[in-house]
């Protein structure tokens, strides 16, 4: 199930489901968006920090739920955080269903992707939040218009060096996030993947945050479920601004252990690329041709 696209005029929603927005941090963020000719619509507890590092449960889910009921939202933006999981329960799984709509975010929003996308089938994206447009470049900018203004694009367009780390080709859907939060997930009840397909796996971490030992951890996590039989590739995002040896020798002990196609680049994650992955549409990873392809 694919949402609609994006019109000029178009209103997105503004949500904040892992942490607490700021408000004059969030203002350009804002300005920036609608400087590009859409209309804004702030979840009415997108500022709210009722437990300090977030507004509740309850609030943040309202805020979702309302955004998927109104029907001048055309689609549902928000940027990551801590606490993504704690409303899951609350999240109105059938009215999503019913309004399909363009839902996008990255890092903690990992959580909340990959659920939707397994409660309801819809294509959901991963890689742009609100703090992309305060000084959008052109890139990021060609990412946003071309997976939501226009036809999906056959091929995912590169801005840095695509890097093989074990050799092959797969096809799969393609799932992912960041790699805490997708660890995570595993064997969470509102998180589930479909025996009958294959998956190509995109993870993406960031060297501020977890060292490769704490990714080695998270991938051993992944390996040990049995979602890795159907898993045929691996696309890893930026990690830092240099290579990192000790990451890289983690992804290539990952893909000769699993027998899959690994590869890197820096076009998606935590740095200035903030390529857009569509979760739930079917896809090519060629180490040769050092190519994601939309096949869907």
């Amino acid at each position: 199930m694919n949402p609609s696209r994006l019109k000029i005029g178009d209103t997105i929603g503004i949500i904040s489901p892992c942490h607490t927005a700021d408000q004059e941090r969030y203002a350009p963020f804002l300005a920036g968006i609608k400087k590009l000719g859409y209309q804004v619509k702030e979840g009415s507890n997108l500022y709210k920090n009722t437990y300090g590092y977030a507004a509740s449960e309850q609030e943040r889910a309202d805020d979702f739920n309302n955004m998927i009921l109104d029907p001048e939202v055309k689609m549902i933006l928000f940027g990551g955080g801590n606490v993504g999981n704690e409303f899951l329960p609350a999240i109105n799984f059938q009215a999503i269903k019913d309004n399909p709509k363009i839902i996008c975010s990255y890092s903690n929003g990992t959580t909340i992707l990959n659920t939707v996308y397994a409660q309801t089938g819809l294509t959901v994206y991963y890689g742009q939040f609100p703090g992309v447009f305060k000084d959008l470049n052109n890139y990021n900018l060609k990412q946003f218009q071309a997976h939501f203004t226009g036809e999906t694009p056959s091929v995912f367009e590169k801005n840095s060096k695509w890097k093989a780390i074990n050799e092959g080709a797969c096809e799969g859907t393609l799932i992912g996030g960041y790699t805490t939060r997708f660890a995570y997930l595993i064997g969470n009840k509102y998180f589930s993947f479909d025996k009958r397909k294959d998956y190509i796996l995109f993870l993406e971490n960031y060297e501020a945050f977890n060292e490769p030992s704490e990714i080695s951890a998270h991938l051993a996590q992944i390996e040990q479920h049995e979602i890795i039989e159907h898993v045929k590739g691996l696309l890893f995002g930026h990690y830092s601004e240099s290579i990192n040896q000790e990451l890289t020798d983690v992804l290539i002990r990952f893909g000769k252990k699993n027998g899959i196609p690994v590869m890197s680049c820096d076009d998606f994650g935590h740095g200035r690329n903030h390529g857009i992955l569509p979760i739930g549409i079917r896809a090519r990873l060629d180490t040769g041709k050092k190519t994601l392809e939309f096949i869907d």
